[in-house]
């Protein structure tokens, strides 16, 4: 008896180490085409988007309005709003990193080749980038209370890179994610480029939307808002499985309050990753591997409407890969594959050829064999990532306005709460002045933090100041500027407010000031 319950065991072992150990194989020209598909796919959905980026915010676009597509129309945007593709130079900053230094190179590679870098930044972005350049390494320079941006949708954006060159292997695509995301997110804004990058790398595996959805979010910790919302995204499917905008509805009515982000706080626009990854998702499940019907369904359901189809776009275009992607949609691709995209060395060209390079590598690195023509994958399956929450515990309560002229050295407020964050410009667009306001905040009399505040728009502190932990009560709040400046702006706009405890009611504002 004994003797048969070892071998039972024995055999369970057995299978599991052989399901564990599932291969794949691929030839090159398949894998290559998938890759080319990928990168193109993303250039296509963000130029698309691009004139609805952020002008649908709390709807979506009516059917009644034509969304825009003609021959030329990749070139001329390339090369006339090059601003638009920072889903792609941000992805490359990174290809860059591992082509120069190898798929080892530590974490301040990274960190430090994307906060140098020429191009404009936003939210989570921006406040990473402010952080390295002022000393707070990352993984430090993404968590929630350095960062008011976390949860905002920057990695999630950027993270393509990662499962292009992971194919078959999320686990490996969400250790890349650990060191980089972490430079400017943390959460669910992580949590965003993580499942980006493994749903690329089953794109390499399956052509069966359902299962690469759920599959993906096994990289997801169940506990956190980002795998509840796209659970709740995949639930809705099955419930409306003809009627996209109902579960836009549901998305909506359950998932649309932004919490952390200043900029989305009490108003319909919404940057957080959850809520524009769940109109990805949607693009993906009703779209039924069509590239217009997904392309069109992820820009209509607004928001960040020109990322969010980028997103879905690559995606399909690896499942599908170049040579599949519809002609309609490939018009005047070719005149602009060999267009460096802004601030970078590299073309879509470029990234097809290097993008193969680093996947044949990361694919022997992790267990995989080229024999000739023949790629041998080592598929993983998907594995949880770990569990982080950021804004844990804490409650927008109030917005309110904070007097400041420009005459002025010092501004102050009072609230109700246990933390805030002070809205306010110290950079002019495009400015590049090399000025610098040193400045000191207080809160009840106490000297908390001494901060740098550039007039240069591409190293500017997003936010002037925030702080979050402060014990619940009455507290005030000064900033002093030491050095004012007739030629550089410096401008206060709002404090956002926050409590232990969410407050609702007419009232709500009130209550926080009074």
């Amino acid at each position: 008896m004994k003797k048969s319950l070892m071998v039972c065991v024995l055999l369970v072992l057995l299978f599991s180490a052989v399901a564990q150990t599932k291969t794949i194989i691929l030839s090159k020209a398949s894998l290559k085409d998938k890759i080319r598909g990928g990168w193109a796919g993303q250039t296509i959905g963000v130029t698309f988007g691009g004139p609805y980026e952020f002008q649908f915010n709390g709807t979506f676009i009516g059917d009644y309005q034509p969304l825009k597509w003609y021959d030329g129309y990749l070139k001329h945007t390339m090369l006339n709003t090059p601003g638009l593709y920072d889903d792609l130079y941000m992805d490359l900053t990174f290809v860059d990193v591992f082509e120069k230094y190898g798929l080892d190179a530590p974490v301040d590679s990274f960190a430090n080749a994307f906060a140098n870098a020429g191009y404009t930044l936003w939210h989570a972005n921006q406040a990473g980038r402010y952080n390295i350049l002022h000393g707070i390494k990352a993984p430090m320079s993404g968590e929630w209370k350095n960062n008011p941006h976390a949860d905002c949708i920057d990695y999630q954006i950027e993270s393509d890179f990662a499962g292009l060159m992971s194919p078959g292997m999320p686990n490996t695509a969400s250790a890349i994610s650990d060191k980089i995301g972490h430079i400017m997110n943390y959460g669910d804004g992580w949590y965003g480029g993580v499942y980006v990058g493994a749903l690329y790398t089953l794109a390499f595996t399956s052509a069966d939307m359902n299962h690469i959805v759920k599959e993906a979010l096994k990289t997801i910790p169940k506990q956190s808002e980002f795998y509840q919302c796209i659970s709740d995204v995949i639930g809705w499917h099955n419930k409306y499985p003809a009627d996209w905008k109902q579960t836009w509805l549901e998305v909506q009515k359950k998932w649309a309050n932004d919490i952390g982000c200043p900029e989305g706080v009490f108003v319909p626009f919404n940057i957080d990753a959850k809520v524009n990854a769940a109109y990805v998702v949607i693009g993906l499940l009703y779209g039924g591997n069509d590239f217009t019907k997904t392309l069109e369904i992820t820009t209509r359901c607004g928001q960040d409407a020109d990322c969010n189809p980028s997103t879905a776009g690559g995606i399909l275009g690896t499942i599908l890969g170049y040579d599949k992607i519809p002609a309609y949609w490939k018009m005047g691709l070719k005149e602009a594959e060999n267009i460096d995209f802004k601030y970078t060395t590299m073309s879509l060209e470029t990234v097809y050829a290097v993008g193969l390079k680093h996947a044949l590598l990361n694919i022997e690195k992790n267990g995989g064999k080229i024999k000739g023509d023949r790629i041998i994958i080592k598929v993983q399956q998907p594995v949880a990532v770990k569990f982080e929450k950021s804004f844990d515990g804490i409650f927008p309560v109030a917005k309110i306005p904070v007097e400041w002229s420009a005459n002025k050295e010092v501004a102050s407020f009072e609230f109700d709460g246990t933390g805030f964050v002070l809205k306010g410009e110290t950079a002019q667009w495009a400015s590049t002045s090399d000025f610098v306001f040193h400045t000191q905040i207080y809160i009840d009399g106490k000297l908390i933090e001494s901060p740098e505040l550039p007039a240069s728009y591409t190293t500017r502190r997003y936010e002037l100041c925030w702080k979050y932990d402060l014990p619940k009560g009455r507290h005030r709040v000064e900033i002093k500027i030491l050095n004012p400046s007739k030629e550089n702006t410096f401008t206060i706009s709002e404090a956002v407010i926050y409590s232990d405890k969410m407050v609702e009611g007419l009232l709500a504002n009130d209550k926080a000031v009074k």
